[in-house]
């Protein structure tokens, strides 16, 4: 759905004056910042329903800079730093004859600062991505060849012409979430709001049952809702993780009205996942998200295989 000018110039100003704000609450002293730890994690519903649809596959890293880590985030806005990538691929169920009425391609591209830190029993996460979309990520020639090099449908013309048309588009998130101590498991309900690419409100919980990730900082993938530790504690065995949101759609950039295809205005989003990690501090994280229907003519959910590994020697 397009917005008026107006309102972009709004969301724009707003959202360089978040990154203004987050800089410039930063310690003076930013020689005593280092990095302290750097996360990643791969989602492809390949691993997930083994299909290669609507919502297909997203990376997300992090990279996270401060002053020293004690187990949570500071008190201090803008002390604790995290510099955010993602990359996504949206597409139609059928990539050589897409059906009419179902969504069109799109990747996305974004780089973002956000800030971690805590008022009292509740931590926050916020911070502001530019998403640039469409054809000029180069996304969908990428995808294109790795289809001709490993196999799969091949991306049609059709889908090409009918893809996402460019845009850069300033975006923010926030989000609160608190730790309740269960005794063998940790809950953890969070609330998010999101605005520019996708404008959204959304309600959840995580529960972990084991140690790993326990006084770590976990970030949460913007797509499945997967959390992926980035400061990693000396925990060796398993942790199992299952969580769940819903939230409220107003509007997707990557549904615009200009495609006939209507946003759903609800979502859910459900997953399980277990965390390993050895003696060395070797870790391993598999999970498995299923996202509900995010527009009309959408058949069905989906399953999305979620994969994070670290190696050590």
């Amino acid at each position: 759905m397009s917005r008026s000018l107006p309102i972009t110039l709004s969301i724009t100003l707003s959202i360089s004056l978040l990154l203004t704000t987050i800089m410039t609450s930063a310690p003076v002293a930013a020689q005593g910042r280092e990095r302290l730890g750097y996360g990643r994690i791969f989602n492809n519903d390949l691993i997930g329903d083994g299909q290669d649809r609507w919502r297909t596959g997203n990376i997300a890293s992090s990279r996270v800079w401060g002053m020293g880590w004690e187990g949570r985030v500071p008190e201090g806005f803008g002390e604790l730093l995290e510099l955010r990538f993602n990359g996504e691929i949206i597409a139609p169920e059928n990539l050589s004859n897409p059906a009419p009425g179902d969504r069109p391609y799109a990747g996305a591209l974004s780089l973002g600062l956000h800030t971690h830190f805590h008022r009292g029993p509740i931590d926050y996460a916020v911070g502001a991505d530019l998403v640039v979309i469409g054809p000029q990520t180069g996304l969908f020639d990428f995808h294109d060849a790795l289809h001709d090099i490993v196999g799969g449908q091949e991306l049609s013309g059709q889908l090409k012409r009918a893809q996402v048309s460019n845009e850069v588009r300033p975006s923010a998130v926030v989000e609160a979430g608190r730790d309740y101590d269960l005794g063998p498991a940790r809950l953890r309900p969070f609330v998010e709001a999101r605005l520019g690419v996708e404008d959204l409100i959304r309600l959840g919980a995580d529960v972990t049952f084991g140690g790993v990730g326990d006084g770590e900082l976990l970030i949460r993938d913007p797509v499945t809702g997967q959390r992926y530790r980035t400061i990693y504690a000396p925990h060796e065995g398993y942790s199992f993780v299952i969580g769940g949101d819903v939230a409220y759609v107003d509007d997707s950039d990557y549904l615009p009205s200009g495609s006939g295809v209507k946003v759903t205005e609800d979502r859910t989003r459900l997953r399980a996942g277990l965390h390993w990690q050895g003696r060395n501090g070797t870790a391993l994280y598999y999970g498995v998200t299923w996202l509900s229907e995010e527009f009309d003519n959408q058949r069905e959910g989906q399953f999305i295989g979620s994969l994070r590994l670290r190696l050590r020697f």
